[in-house]
């Protein structure tokens, strides 16, 4: 199952947001104290060796008392730094949960989004959106579907959410797709294990006395804590004696847990079925008709939006890890040996934050920049198809307003990989949770097409014209002799003629030698002899070779982006700790504009029905406040909802046909004709001017003491 990484990451996550779209920076200081209290613990044990030295050879009291006096010294400092060290984790500590707080408590009660069924109680890893939630995550598809769909001209579907057992046994799922799980001995209550490894190893590595080589065992676990299989994961809860978190009781050993939800189509219930946990799979199956409509072309790209189901075992951190969820996925289908991009030259000098392999295992752990025209020519990323989706990805995240700080992009590790797959990269941002994974991006071979083709029995394959025309080629024929294998298995004749007829080339060839050697040979547990079968080569003309494509896959939790597009977008007012903002992008923010009579008077109202009218004319959300309390009150109600700019109507306005227009972030106001007004703002929320443009263009207004 696709999870994120968390891995030791080598900078702490501050929360603090300024206003600006700059971030407090993380602490160098941090790593140095430990490096400290590591030097003063090994001086405190070499000095207390000194002082029992002196003491087994009866040295001479006065140089006694002065190694006792030094080792004092030396225990008195490590004290200190161990207390400043545990000060900063503690005020930390702090500040994240007040971060977090502030954060949730603006969320639920804007109505971004909330627990679901919660007059009930709730239900873990299920949540309701609320109207600016909604909002905010209809503007994201959208723009996701305009950067993605239209751009490339992939061709979007829609499939069904519950996808019958057939389908989910080919691709592997219902085999493979699990988490490992343990259970607490006496509660029953399960946890997710590499969850709670993750949590015993970065409480360990909290603690500032940890020595160098279990401090280092335990980053080494995070670094690889994805790649992790049973039976290693197993022995590490054994090596750190791991215990149920709450109780302390003993816990199981893990054990795979599949994450499907497992349903039944029709009212009989002998049609088995699963509510799917990702969208692909509709679009493989879906390929032929999707090729057909594509005039039979490649490369092409198929994407579909919709909602997918994992049955988490221990849901936490609100949208990041939820049972039901919206994913966006993209299907780009290739030729396996031609994975050039026609638009690769576009994205080639785009900066990434590139976090290889090599780095991930490197004793700097640090992720490093790059453009993704060099990591391709160096071959850390395996081709440009995929380099271009990872490029295409980052615009796609600083155009939301992520903080490209927090965003780097890690390449999976060689056994986290599936065995087919010939390249993956996460984008993972950093929120108050650590490096959470919020896109998918793999080179997944053919794997996909050629399982279902397997199960299907539908030849899932693309049809390429050679380069300079037809040409003579060898093609293997097997051909069963129907009369003699009839006479030798009656009934299974038909069957076994299958078998000879699906062999594989390198499968048909060893059998061919084995008969000609021997006469006779075993497959699928039937004796073959060398009348039965035919094989050979034939030289034919043919114009091209149907081929099965490789896939190149971007899949996004619209969710975990949605969530940490929220912390990287809030922050308090320097001069208000009580004036919360969302500094939303134009782009996703829920409302553009609203609407705001300076006063309760009957004049301003067509001024205000007049500005909405034209603003819903654009395609433009907007909100009309016209409640009592004062201008700056009202501006403080839309800023907790990032609403990136704000009309007022006031007296002027009635006597010259202008309106005030303010800018959310810089709280800068300017003078414009009502008539210009909708222009203008879908010119803003568009990208195709700017607020400075805005100002220099119009005649700024000063704010009031009100305002």
């Amino acid at each position: 199952a696709a999870s994120a990484m968390a891995d030791a990451a080598p900078k702490k996550w501050c929360p603090t947001g300024r206003g600006d779209g700059s971030h407090v920076g993380d602490e160098p200081a941090a790593d140095d104290l430990l490096a400290k209290i590591a030097k003063l613990q090994q001086a405190v044990n070499r000095q207390g060796d000194d002082v029992r030295a002196l003491k087994a050879v009866k040295a001479d009291k006065a140089q006694i008392d002065a190694a006792i006096a030094a080792l004092k010294t030396l225990k008195g400092e490590l004290e200190a730094a161990v207390k400043e060290a545990t000060e900063k984790d503690s005020a930390a500590a702090k500040e994240l949960e007040n971060f977090r707080s502030k954060l949730q408590t603006l969320l639920e009660h804007k109505m971004f989004y909330v627990p679901s069924f919660r007059i009930y109680g709730g239900v873990g890893g299920f949540y309701d959106y609320g109207p600016p939630g909604c909002a905010v995550k209809s503007n994201v598809q959208q723009f996701w579907k305009q950067h993605f769909v239209l751009e490339e001209q992939m061709l979007e579907i829609e499939c069904p959410s519950v996808t019958p057992y057939t389908v989910l046994k080919a691709s592997g799922h219902v085999d493979r797709f699990t988490d490992y799980m343990v259970k607490d001995s006496k509660t029953e209550e399960c946890f997710r294990a590499d969850h709670l490894l993750k949590e015993v190893m970065e409480e360990l590595l909290a603690d500032p006395l940890l020595d160098a080589a279990k401090r280092k065992r335990c980053q080494d676990i995070l670094t690889r804590l994805d790649e992790i299989k049973q039976a290693e994961m197993t022995e590490i809860f054994k090596e750190f004696d791991i215990k149920a978190p709450e109780t302390k009781n003993d816990i199981s050993e893990p054990f795979e847990f599949n994450l499907m939800f497992a349903s039944q189509i029709g009212p009989t219930g002998k049609v088995p079925g699963y509510l799917r946990p990702e969208t692909a799979q509709g679009i493989f199956t879906n390929f032929r008709d999707l090729l057909y409509y594509n005039g039979g072309k490649l490369p092409f790209a198929a994407a579909q939006v919709g909602q997918s189901f994992r049955n988490e075992i221990s849901p936490k951190a609100g949208l990041l890890r939820v049972r039901e969820f919206t994913q966006a996925e993209i299907e780009h289908f290739v030729h396996p040996d031609r994975k050039e991009h026609p638009k690769f030259a576009s994205v080639k000098s785009v900066v990434l934050n590139i976090y290889s392999r090599d780095l991930q295992l490197s004793e700097e752990r640090m992720w490093k920049p790059m453009t993704v025209g060099d990591a391709v020519a160096k071959g850390i990323i395996a081709n440009e198809t995929l380099g271009y989706f990872v490029a295409r990805t980052h615009l796609f995240l600083e155009a939301l307003g992520i903080n490209l700080q927090k965003l780097r992009f890690r390449q999976h590790l060689r056994h986290e990989m599936a065995h087919y797959a010939q390249d993956c990269w996460d984008a993972e941002i950093e929120c108050s949770y650590g490096w959470v994974e919020c896109v998918g991006l793999a080179d997944r071979s053919a794997y996909d097409l050629k399982a279902h083709s397997v199960k299907s029995k539908v030849d899932l394959v693309a049809f390429e014209r050679f380069e300079g025309g037809p040409r003579m080629v060898d093609i293997l024929k097997i051909v069963p002799n129907k009369q003699k294998l009839g006479k030798t298995f009656k009934r299974e004749a038909g069957a076994v003629g299958t078998t000879l007829t699906e062999l594989c080339e390198a499968d048909a060839l060893a059998l061919k030698a084995k008969l000609e050697a021997e006469g006779e040979a075993e497959v699928g547990g039937h004796k073959i002899t060398k009348d039965m079968v035919d094989i050979f080569v034939e030289s034919k003309r043919k114009d091209g070779e149907n081929i099965t494509p490789s896939v190149i896959e971007p899949s996004f939790g619209i969710g975990r982006i949605l969530y940490c597009l929220f912390e990287h977008c809030f922050y308090t007012r320097g001069d208000d700790e009580q004036k919360t903002v969302f500094r939303f992008s134009p782009l996703v923010a829920p409302i553009k504009c609203t609407i705001f009579p300076l006063v309760t008077d009957a004049r301003f109202t067509p001024f205000t029905d007049e500005l909405c009218s034209r603003m819903t004319a654009y395609g433009l959300t907007t909100k009309v406040d016209s409640t009592g309390v004062s201008i700056g009150k009202r501006y403080a109600r839309t800023d907790e909802l990032g609403v990136p700019f704000a009309c007022t109507i006031d007296h002027q306005t009635v006597s010259d046909r202008t309106c005030t227009v303010r800018e959310r972030d810089s709280l800068d106001q300017i003078r414009v004709p009502v008539d210009e007004v909708p222009a203008l703002i879908h010119s803003l929320i568009n990208r195709l001017s700017t607020w400075q443009a805005a100002c220099t263009k119009y005649p700024k207004q000063a704010p009031t003491a009100e305002d």
